[in-house]
């Protein structure tokens, strides 16, 4: 008998790409890190109509795995929320999202080849890449419902964000007027995710891990968050 869709995938995944995330983090810092130079050596690029496939692209492919994310979830919520069993439909939503991480280090480059050095913040290069490294994990090593429940709030939360950037490209002078409302959805979703963490650690047995990294990323969405759009208002009412 041939193998189904899910089959092949996992297959495709491991037994052909043998994908491994350490060096594909590696050589993404070296990308970041020799930025400069391409900068100096050709001129930006303009990629509106890639960019308008790739984020359109990016939110679905995020709307799949969060489809498959919540099924799971939803067969035995609430116990589904710190359930450590491994579960089949976890591991396929998993395989997905792993995937996807490796597609959105693309961001990366689109703006590398744009010129775009100021959206290359700590923030942006540590979220693709810790964000890599742990969704390997988690396909890897712990297929659980429990951790379906941070990555399926990224997942979500990454649905609206690229059909916000894909919006943005298709109407270049346009932009929607809720980019301060994502970013607010993005902390909330690492409050709640830190919330998840900090029931698991104290009730579940679960490593605290989970909690240190929420808080570098409440941490640094703070931050952007204030110097985005609070800086901003305390720096013109100053001017007024």
């Amino acid at each position: 008998m041939g193998m189904t869709f899910v089959e092949f995938l996992h297959y495709f995944v491991n037994g052909v790409l043998k994908l491994y995330s350490p060096p594909v983090v590696f050589l993404y810092i070296l990308i970041v890190a020799l930025s400069p130079l391409w900068n100096r050596l050709f001129p930006p690029l303009q990629l509106r109509k890639a960019l308008v496939v790739y984020n359109f692209a990016c939110s679905l492919i995020s709307l799949y795995s969060v489809v498959f994310i919540v099924a799971a979830l939803a067969r035995n919520w609430p116990r589904s929320l710190f359930d450590v069993q491994e579960d089949a439909l976890v591991k396929h939503a998993f395989l997905v999202y792993y995937i996807t991480k490796y597609v959105e280090l693309l961001d990366t480059l689109f703006m590398v080849f744009r010129h775009r050095q100021r959206q290359i913040s700590v923030l942006h290069v540590y979220h693709h890449a810790s964000i890599l490294m742990l969704s390997e994990y988690a396909y890897t090593y712990g297929n659980w419902p429990a951790i379906s429940v941070p990555l399926g709030l990224n997942g979500i939360i990454h649905v609206f964000m690229y059909f916000y950037y894909g919006q943005c490209a298709l109407h270049p002078g346009q932009r929607p007027a809720w980019k301060k409302s994502l970013t607010q959805l993005q902390l909330i979703q690492f409050m709640i995710g830190l919330c998840h963490m900090i029931v698991g650690y104290l009730h579940h047995g679960w490593c605290y891990y989970g909690i240190v990294y929420e808080l570098t990323m409440i941490t640094l969405f703070s931050n952007f968050y204030y110097r985005a759009y609070l800086q901003e208002r305390a720096t013109a009412k100053k001017l007024e």
